[in-house]
């Protein structure tokens, strides 16, 4: 069942993606970013009222939201922080990058979170499953030379690093959430998070944003608060997903990043980016190293 969650998350954080993309194309990212994360905090506004009011009602439906201590309240604001770091860092890559080489190194995700779970949770894999990771591997390091072919270097480029930095931000809060479905309320850790994730952002937009706004004006799109919805409904299978005792973060921040192959077909489809024949090669190889890890 937990497989089948992950896939979900993949397909709707592979339309997360596009939807960023297209919203932050031309446009000032730090509004976007906070107006998004604050349609996802808008989201969870009848379940904490629902939870005070009737609470069974909204237990027996899976969505009762239950009283954190100021412990958990401190460890869900620690998660915000490593996420909101990491969005900011790979929302501004995705302004100056094709759609189609961000997302493939984002999806680089997993190889970091299998260290990390390797070396804190001792998951093991299987031969299969080692194969699968290595052909994983050997793909993506094939894609940056991709990058080559249309002036992007992976070694100088300072938004390629943004999305390398993004990147390994986001596989630390994967092995933090697998800490924090171990022992905490999930519905919980995603309705505080979507609030504290605003909390953070309204003060940097000021700081960051609001005196440049003539420079660096906004644009309101309609995909701004599609990001927060698609976020919060691939949130909310992710952390289901995690919820299982035999779940392991490894193989589902695999599956969760295979979404890479929606992004990249519109990246493709709707901004016509270049070089498509030659990532979709390579895209086939990262494919089948997933396959290989969803089989095994």
């Amino acid at each position: 069942m937990w497989l089948a969650l992950a896939l979900v998350s993949a397909v709707l954080l592979g339309i997360y993606d596009v939807f960023k993309k297209y919203s932050v194309n031309d446009n000032a990212v730090f509004p976007v970013l906070l107006f998004s994360c604050s349609t996802s905090a808008l989201l969870f506004v009848p379940v904490f009222i629902m939870s005070a009011v009737h609470p069974e009602l909204m237990k027996s439906i899976g969505l009762y939201l239950p009283a954190l201590s100021k412990h958990e309240h401190f460890l869900v604001i620690l998660k915000s922080i490593l996420v909101v770091s990491s969005w900011i860092f790979a929302f501004f890559a995705l302004k100056h990058l094709p759609l189609t080489i961000v997302s493939p190194i984002r999806a680089t995700a997993p190889v970091w979170t299998l260290t990390g779970a390797l070396l804190i949770f001792s998951e093991r894999l299987t031969p299969v499953q080692w194969a699968g990771l290595g052909v994983t591997i050997i793909f993506f390091y094939l894609f940056s030379t991709a990058g080559k072919t249309e002036g992007i270097s992976f070694r100088t480029n300072k938004w390629v690093w943004f999305i390398i930095l993004a990147t390994l931000l986001g596989s630390a809060s994967a092995l933090y959430d697998k800490h924090l479905m171990r022992y905490y309320d999930r519905i919980a850790v995603q309705a505080w998070f979507s609030v504290y994730q605003v909390v953070l952002l309204l003060p940097a937009t000021l700081l960051f944003w609001y005196p440049r706004r003539k420079a660096v004006p906004f644009k309101w799109r309609w995909t701004i608060p599609l990001i927060g919805l698609f976020l919060v409904v691939s949130d909310f299978t992710y952390f289901y997903a995690l919820s299982y005792e035999d779940s392991l973060i490894s193989i589902i921040s695999v599956i969760r990043r295979s979404g890479v192959v929606v992004a990249f077909t519109f990246g493709a489809l709707l901004f016509r980016e270049k070089n498509i024949r030659r990532k979709s090669l390579y895209l086939a190889g990262i494919l089948a190293g997933v396959i290989l890890l969803m089989i095994s």
